[in-house]
């Protein structure tokens, strides 16, 4: 059904059809039934793509995620609302779950929104680039390709201070990282500032980390790996706070002692790393923030009919607590 034909069997012009079907214009009762009617009879439904056209506007923004598990990507939803909420545009999430056809969903989701806001990882450079030329595009904890602006927050520096702080400040020397740097520019960074810091200070850092995903059930199969090395790590460096609980569950089911036995840090700062006992050494990244600066680039870009320039990075932060052996610090929201 089009629009044309449904003003035929309504009887009425095609513009009164669109006056009903937007909710807009002066119509009488009689000719808003008969549309109604015909509407109903024949399961019509507007054209999106048609009106948003003539609008110049869709009113929704995109969100596209590997997949929604763990509290990271909750943060980055209510950063990325908070913005999108005030400015009427509805947001639409797309879990590309590493898909083959992630790239193809992606594009086809560009034709939908005013913008959109990729994870970095999630669909291909290539696919970047296109997507970029039809709406404006923001890559969040990555860095986009060519002049497709990004949003990240600082990771290699505060990985290299973290680790540094267990080498030289606690004297430990046999550390493991565990997180999988392929497909991930975060995890990527914070792999590259754990090595940095062993080279900075003269010492030999593992050959290769400890490739898992980036959720707690990864991190106590991490647990396992690392408790059956013939020469136990002292200490195990997280990508994530996610796997750094997970290893905590894995070395406290196994007896060993946190931080006397084992010294375990994490990455982000997600509330329940302060809750947890002993509570999370880690390094504490503006979230919800990443989300809500991609979603005002994007806005201020749609609303311009522009496109978003620049490469924004934030601060972050080390927090030291009780897993590395440091005390709490109640101001870091240490038990």
């Amino acid at each position: 059904m089009t629009v044309r034909e449904i003003a035929r069997l309504a009887g009425v012009s095609v513009a009164t059809v669109s006056r009903v079907s937007n909710g807009t214009g002066q119509v009488s009762e009689e000719m808003r039934r008969r549309v109604l009617d015909a509407i109903e009879k024949h399961g019509y439904r507007p054209d999106h793509l048609g009106r948003a056209l003539a609008a110049g506007r869709h009113g929704a923004l995109g969100l596209v995620f590997p997949g929604l598990s763990g509290p990271y990507f909750t943060e980055l939803i209510q950063g990325f609302e908070s913005e999108a909420v005030p400015s009427r545009s509805s947001v639409h999430i797309l879990c590309t779950h590493l898909r083959s056809d992630s790239d193809a969903q992606v594009l086809e989701m560009g034709r939908r929104v005013d913008g959109v806001a990729v994870i970095g990882g999630t669909i291909s450079d290539p696919a970047l680039i296109r997507l970029a030329e039809m709406i404006p595009v923001v890559v969040v904890a990555g860095q986009g390709p060519g002049s497709v602006a990004s949003v990240r927050a600082e990771n290699m520096a505060a990985m290299t201070a973290l680790t540094r702080h267990l080498l030289a400040d606690h004297e430990l020397r046999r550390l493991v990282f565990v997180g999988n740097p392929e497909g991930s520019p975060d995890v990527s960074q914070r792999w590259a500032g754990f090595q940095r810091a062993h080279h900075e200070l003269g010492l030999e850092p593992p050959a290769a980390p400890i490739a898992v995903a980036l959720q707690q059930a990864d991190g106590v199969l991490a647990a396992e790996q690392v408790l059956r090395a013939e020469a136990r790590p002292e200490g195990v460096v997280c990508a994530n706070d996610e796997t750094a609980l997970g290893v905590l569950v894995g070395a406290l089911g196994r007896g060993l002692r946190v931080p006397q036995d084992l010294v375990i840090t994490g990455f982000d700062d997600a509330p329940v790393a302060a809750l947890v006992t002993p509570a999370l050494t880690t390094v504490r990244q503006p979230v919800r923030e990443l989300a809500a600066e991609a979603a005002r680039l994007i806005l201020r870009a749609a609303g311009q009919r522009g496109t978003p320039a620049g490469s924004l990075v934030l601060p972050t932060e080390l927090v030291l607590r009780r897993s590395c052996g440091c005390p709490d610090d109640p101001a870091t929201g240490g038990s």
